[in-house]
């Protein structure tokens, strides 16, 4: 195999190795967006249902109580 023969045998594997390497760090990536997307909707959940929470303790909206 000659010089540049082997040179450019070398460059496409890289090239190859690096393609893989971007593709598999796509597919972190991608998961890693989901994971947050499901976290950031858990989170506003929770919120919404600490704020209902707390508007139920509240005691100006609880009845007055009975007059005797």
């Amino acid at each position: 195999m000659t010089d540049d023969a082997q040179r450019i045998n070398e460059m496409e594997t890289r090239l190859e190795f690096q393609d893989e390497t971007v593709a598999r760090l796509n597919d972190a990536l991608v998961a890693q967006q989901k994971r947050l997307d499901e976290l950031e909707k858990r989170q506003q959940q929770l919120i919404e249902h600490l704020k209902s929470a707390q508007s139920k303790d509240d005691p100006a909206n609880e009845p007055p109580p009975p007059h005797y």
